[in-house]
């Protein structure tokens, strides 16, 4: 029952992070290594993050369709389309060569506190830059610009960095508005997200238990709900107040992760 309802609360966490900057992946490794919560190594906090891949899928379901729709035609439709693509091949390639290291060495409480709080000065010190907003639509960038925002999003292979937050600085230093930015790491979430969850779900199919499949469901469904209300408010949020209070909030979870590390272990 314990590791029910342990699930439950790493299924929402995992949720209210995966799309703001601050690391799904590092608050569940924390909270995972707090509560002691025992599944089948790390896969737990990858495959439940399908839940929040179907959370975006659904809010952007029309507009996801509306450019399939228009892709036979429409060369901007096409080359946003190839423009995800390219985004997602960096993080692809490396994350397939570096499968074992990451997972074996990487995922670490230590190295995600570490991460949280250097993300959190990095994000504090970007929010603040007069950047030039040269971009205001995600669906418009440059091909270049989305590869370069791809390797961006390969710093978050270091659990405690953040996808999105590292999707969203590099697209500022690009020119991206802070909305546009937000969005874009909403729309390359999906097939980053969801090959990261095919691969890992390859990998370790066979040592799953009909237990670990359970833990994997329920917190699948508490992930998909919480994601639904992140995703419903967020780019309105930041567009209005900035990445600020995500920094912060890092910062704060990173010292405590540490100083709790020490009394504890």
């Amino acid at each position: 029952m314990q590791n029910i309802i342990e699930a439950f609360v790493l299924g929402i966490v995992e949720g209210l992070t995966e799309f703001l900057p601050v690391s799904s992946t590092g608050h569940l490794l924390l909270l995972g290594h707090f509560l002691g919560f025992e599944s089948n190594g790390k896969t737990f906090e990858v495959l439940v993050q399908l839940g929040a891949i179907l959370a975006i899928v659904l809010v952007y379901f029309r507009r996801l369709l509306d450019i399939a729709l228009r892709a036979p035609r429409d060369p901007a439709a096409r080359r946003f389309i190839l423009g995800v693509l390219v985004a997602f091949l960096p993080a692809a390639i490396i994350g397939a060569l570096l499968h074992g290291f990451i997972k074996g060495v990487l995922f670490n409480p230590i190295i995600v506190c570490c991460a949280l709080i250097a993300g959190g000065l990095v994000l504090l010190v970007v929010d603040e830059l007069e950047l030039q907003e040269k971009h205001t639509d995600a669906t418009q960038f440059t091909l270049p610009m989305y590869l370069k925002i791809g390797f961006f999003q390969c710093l978050a292979m270091i659990p405690g960095v953040s996808r999105s937050g590292a999707t969203i600085v590099g697209a500022m230093l690009m020119g991206a508005s802070k909305r546009a930015a937000a969005e874009f790491s909403f729309f390359l979430a999906m097939p980053t997200m969801a090959g990261a969850f095919a691969y890992d779900l390859l990998k370790s199919y066979k040592s799953l238990t009909f237990d670990d499949g359970i833990l994997i469901v329920i917190g699948f469904v508490a992930a998909f709900f919480a994601a639904l209300l992140v995703v419903r408010s967020f780019l309105d949020f930041v567009s209005r107040h900035g990445f600020a209070v995500f920094a912060w909030w890092r910062i704060i979870v990173g010292m405590l992760g540490l100083a709790g590390i020490w009394i504890f272990g």
